[in-house]
């Protein structure tokens, strides 16, 4: 029923497709690039100019033009921009859905010591502020983890790391809550008290008879997760604590793009309008599964 309602929903099918489009564009982002015959990450000082802005616009070779300063190409950068993004942010989506629903079934069916301890870890974590811990933590943990002289590749892949512990570590707390919420409702229910007169065992209880009942919660969670962590990992880059040049990611880009704002805008405008786009039917995606899955709501 609510994978029927959910298809009929033409906003969220409009979303979803803009969505698949992206994932695509980001799975063949090599062929796109190829196409163009440019690379993200190659420089090409010959085109910037004295004033440090590239000489040109737009031509044959640089379909969108170059970044200034370094003369990166905007339009590879672009098509690759998105892989780092999805990355850390699925990835992340799926480790904090995980976690917190183990910990909330956990809170929710025995109660005692258990509950008071996650419920006294989730109040905690729910009363940080997540983006100054996030802005103060990923180059400290970076550093630590890297050490002193580490190599570009090192540096991003440990950088990608620590966004997503850091990520997670904040994330995991709202979902292990709602789902606390539902198991203290859902194990005196009858189907659970029939289980557990028959002499089931308790994960027997927790991941056979209450768990597929969560399935809702836990799409949920996936899905209005993804867009708040795509939002989050531009933020980290764009304020200088994320991903490092040369890399290409669309909060860096977005970053290295402002000096050039008034006399090119492509650089700028190329990877904020494909955030903006992406996060926005992300969004609205989520939202449509809520609703498809809360049978309380009538669209």
């Amino acid at each position: 029923m609510a994978l029927t309602r959910l298809r009929r929903d033409k906003v969220a099918m409009v979303c979803l497709g803009v969505v698949l489009l992206f994932v695509l564009i980001a799975i063949f982002a090599p062929v796109l690039a190829g196409i163009e015959g440019q690379s993200p990450t190659t420089p090409h000082y010959d085109l910037i100019g004295g004033d440090n802005l590239p000489t040109f616009y737009t031509n044959a070779d640089h379909w969108l033009g170059v970044t200034a300063g370094t003369g990166y190409d905007v339009f590879a950068r672009f098509v690759y921009g998105i892989r780092p993004s999805f990355l850390i942010a699925i990835s992340a989506a799926i480790l904090t859905t995980i976690i917190g629903v183990v910990l909330g079934l956990l809170s929710g069916f025995f109660g005692g010591l258990w509950d008071t301890v996650i419920g006294w870890l989730v109040d905690f974590v729910l009363s940080l502020p997540v983006l100054l811990f996030a802005i103060a933590l990923v180059p400290v943990l970076s550093q630590w983890f890297i050490g002193n002289e580490p190599t570009q590749s090192q540096t991003q892949v440990v950088r990608v790391v620590v966004m997503m512990i850091v990520l997670v570590g904040f994330g995991w707390a709202s979902t292990c809550r709602l789902v606390r919420g539902e198991v203290l409702a859902m194990r005196q229910r009858e189907f659970v008290q029939a289980a557990r007169a028959l002499g089931s065992p308790t994960p027997r209880l927790l991941f056979k008879e209450i768990l597929p009942n969560l399935t809702s919660i836990i799409l949920v969670s996936i899905t209005t997760a993804i867009p708040a962590y795509i939002g989050i990992e531009a933020g980290l880059s764009y304020l200088g604590v994320g991903l490092t040049a040369p890399t290409a990611d669309w909060g860096l880009d977005i970053s290295l793009a402002q000096q050039q704002m008034q006399n090119f805008a492509l650089p700028l405008l190329v990877p904020l309008l494909g955030l903006l786009i992406l996060v926005l039917c992300l969004s609205l995606l989520g939202d449509a599964v809520s609703d498809a899955f809360n049978p309380n709501t009538r669209r």
